[in-house]
């Protein structure tokens, strides 16, 4: 089958070799602001483009063999089913690391972990969002030792780890939700994006959604408004790296103590539940002490303190003042007198945008894709190519 005949499949590959990329070839992705924008775009193309051949019905399995070894260190549905389907797609199966079921239960260091699991792996994710200053930190700890085991001739390849959430950016989540916005609103520039917190009667959600679409949305020019009560702060360094970016980029970044001056005007709205960063941090400390009875102290004082703001409930009134918004969230929402008594949107809200939203999720496979295609091939558009060129139907 010739490019001729696949045009549309041929010229996302095209833009994607026009990009200029430099900085995804055999590199780790952890977060959404070491990469440049042309990564960033390369990787947006690379996923539409693994979407077009596989709803061409054309193979995209560039391994005939191999792992992609999962690590979650919190609960998952989407993110880890998305992540077996991107090995899948390329052709790796998933093997989950079971830290209970390992000898990391009796001390093993990660030095060893890292290198043990990696013989014959080309990829590695991970999920460690649950305490703030360890899990970003616990993945860089993994990539040294995989830098050190493969300089030493230990590993034949080096793997490359994606982050499936840490307790700083969420970036599979992020770019799929930045991919969704370029398919329903097109440019994104002048767009205004509403990043708001919303009542939940669970204590611990983490800061990473809300701090990585402050830090990813901006970069493209939206207006970005993080809206939350007093008290819900996220990361500082979050916000002022989202404030530069927001001025690099033409857009605007702001802090705002009301939902509904957030939702004024806006195309975009998030609206959804975190924990305070100072009391994320207490929580960590509390975690490295062994206090789980200051843990759960800890826990009964946020569950009350969110009480204090059951009226951040995105619903009709609040949507009544957008712009005709698209509602956005990374799922599972809390939905009131679906899933909860009260929680963070309404019933009404959630049905109206139930389809948008599966289609929001939708693209995490696509994208965690990208991620590994462009970390293990140079030359990712000329891969796409000979896919494209030398077609193996899906399905036979």
């Amino acid at each position: 089958m010739s490019s001729s005949q696949n045009p549309s499949i041929e010229s996302i590959i095209s833009r994607l070799a026009s990009t200029g990329a430099t900085g995804l070839y055999r590199k780790d992705f952890l977060l959404t602001w070491e990469k440049s924008q042309a990564d960033l775009e390369a990787l947006f193309l690379c996923a539409d483009a693994l979407k077009a051949l596989r709803d061409a019905n054309i193979s995209s399995r560039v391994f005939d063999s191999g792992l992609a070894i999962s690590q979650f260190r919190d609960n998952s549905t989407r993110t880890r089913f998305s992540y077996a389907s991107a090995a899948n797609l390329l052709g790796l199966e998933v093997q989950d690391l079971d830290e209970g079921k390992s000898q990391i239960a009796h001390g093993e260091t990660v030095r060893e972990t890292a290198n043990m699991i990696s013989f014959l792996a080309d990829a590695i994710g991970i999920r460690d969002d649950m305490y703030i200053g360890r899990g970003n930190a616990y993945m860089r700890e993994v990539a040294r030792a995989l830098d050190e085991g493969f300089a030493d001739g230990v590993l034949p390849r080096r793997p490359a780890i994606v982050n499936l959430q840490c307790d700083i950016d969420h970036p599979t989540q992020t770019m799929s939700d930045a991919l969704h916005l370029r398919h329903e609103l097109g440019e994104l520039k002048g767009k205004k994006l509403a990043m708001t917190w919303a009542y939940s009667p669970s204590y611990g959600k983490p800061l990473s959604v809300p701090q990585g679409v402050a830090g990813l949305m901006t970069r493209f020019g939206m207006d970005v408004v993080l809206a939350h009560p007093p008290g819900y702060e996220i990361m500082p360094e979050v916000a002022q790296r989202a404030a530069r970016q927001a001025e690099a980029s033409g857009g605007s970044f702001s802090i705002s103590n009301s939902m509904d001056e957030a939702f004024e005007g806006a195309h975009v709205v998030y609206p959804k539940s975190w924990a305070p960063f100072a009391a994320m941090e207490e929580r960590t400390k509390l975690f490295g002490e062994g206090d789980m009875e200051g843990i759960k102290a800890l826990e009964g004082r946020l569950l009350e303190q969110n009480k204090e703001h059951t009226d951040w409930e995105c619903d009709e009134a609040k949507m009544a003042k957008t712009e005709d918004a698209l509602y956005l969230h990374c799922l599972p929402a809390d939905i009131t007198g679906v899933s909860c008594s009260q929680g963070e949107v309404s019933a009404s809200v959630f049905d109206k945008f139930r389809v948008p939203l599966y289609r929001q999720a939708g693209y995490k496979p696509y994208i965690i894709a990208a991620m590994l295609f462009t970390s293990l091939f140079e030359d990712p558009a000329g891969k796409l190519r000979d896919l494209l060129e030398n077609p193996a139907a899906r399905m036979r």
